[in-house]
């Protein structure tokens, strides 16, 4: 626990990446499973990851998110996009999946399937679609707290104009909505930001013990 909380204080939001350096594959796979594996609302993971390789794309991108550097030249760009309007097919999709991985009759399981449409499918489509796009602040924590494991410095990103990233990336044919950019690579030696003491609320001010 000492060694997670070190790397906690390690980490920040880099602000200039050495577009030199590159994460291994290895590394990538990790990270890509960290993702994965992050708790969701039920477990439906209502969202889909995007890796943006793609230089030409990353450009457009970098104009998306207010010209900032760190678009091009960080190591790798990620994408989180909620599912928008999700709703029965999704829910049917997670209960199959239940099913084929655990190995169990997808009947036994009928009744937990239909709990889930009768909470998720009833609520207006505003509100499925808040309640999906908050499930990906879940899986970027995970991912920012295992890149902080593997020394791998993280940006996550709110500014940006999501319609101009969905535009870019084609995500509203997939019925998807861009939420999070969280860019990964090595921070620059000259990025002054990694040198700042970390600045966070005394335990007095951000707990409330009752």
């Amino acid at each position: 626990m000492s060694t997670f909380l070190e790397n906690q204080n390690w980490r920040y939001a880099t602000k200039k990446f050495d577009a030199s350096k590159k994460i291994t594959a290895e590394d990538l796979s990790t990270l890509k499973e960290a993702i994965r594996l992050s708790a969701s609302s039920y477990g439906l993971q209502p969202y889909k990851i995007i890796i943006v390789e793609n230089e030409a794309l990353r450009a457009q991108l970098q104009g998306a998110a207010y010209g900032q550097s760190q678009i091009v030249d960080a190591s790798h760009v990620i994408v989180f996009a909620n599912e928008m309007n999700f709703g029965e097919e999704g829910i049917v999709n997670f209960g199959k999946n239940i099913s084929e991985t655990r190995g169990i009759p997808l009947e036994s399981i009928q009744g937990y399937v239909e709990y889930m449409k009768s909470n998720i499918t009833g609520l207006p489509e505003e509100t499925r679609n808040i309640w999906s796009s908050k499930q990906t602040y879940l899986a970027l924590g995970n991912l920012l707290n295992v890149a902080a494991e593997l020394k791998i410095d993280a940006t996550p990103m709110e500014g940006f104009v999501p319609a101009q990233v969905n535009e870019i990336l084609g995500l509203d044919k997939l019925g998807l909505n861009a939420t999070l950019i969280a860019t990964l690579g090595y921070r620059h030696d000259e990025d002054a930001t990694q040198h700042y003491k970390k600045v966070r609320k005394s335990n007095e001010d951000l707990f409330i013990t009752l």
